[in-house]
């Protein structure tokens, strides 16, 4: 009888692994973008949007050197940008949430320059950071879902 039951217990983890083996697997869908999530990044997407569009003013800000209203825009106007786009990166796909996190700090780096510039009132730092923030800003904008 002890026979009989390793016998049937062998048999058993050899048709097991049998059946595991020759089983197809499931493939994974590409991950996609729910109406939820979409919503919600169109939502950060204007409103950030709506910071870049005031961009130029702090360009005139700069180019005029008046540095303490400078200041005032960067940390007044555009005080949301970083609470704006964290909140965007977390609804986008795992796959793009590094490099988007990436060009976020690349983004605020050049908002402290201009502001660390603006300080020192330092104009040809401010005006180079100035177009590093809109660059890495448009790069961001690129990583975004369209529509």
């Amino acid at each position: 009888m002890a026979n009989y039951r390793s016998i049937l217990a062998i048999l058993l983890a050899f048709v097991t692994t049998l059946l595991v083996s020759c089983s197809s697997p499931v493939k994974a869908k590409p991950p996609t973008y729910t109406s939820t999530q979409l919503e919600q990044i169109q939502t950060y997407q204007s409103d950030l949007n709506a910071m870049q569009q005031r961009l130029p003013e702090l360009a005139k800000l700069i180019q005029d050197r008046e540095w303490t209203n400078t200041r005032n825009f960067i940390h007044g106007p555009l005080g949301e940008l970083r609470t704006t786009s964290s909140r965007l990166i977390r609804n986008l796909l795992p796959k793009d949430q590094p490099e988007a996190e990436k060009l976020s700090k690349k983004v605020f780096g050049s908002l402290i320059k201009i502001d660390v510039a603006a300080e020192a009132t330092n104009y040809d730092l401010a005006i180079r950071s100035y177009g590093e923030l809109q660059r890495d800003l448009n790069a961001f904008f690129q990583l975004l879902p369209q529509g």
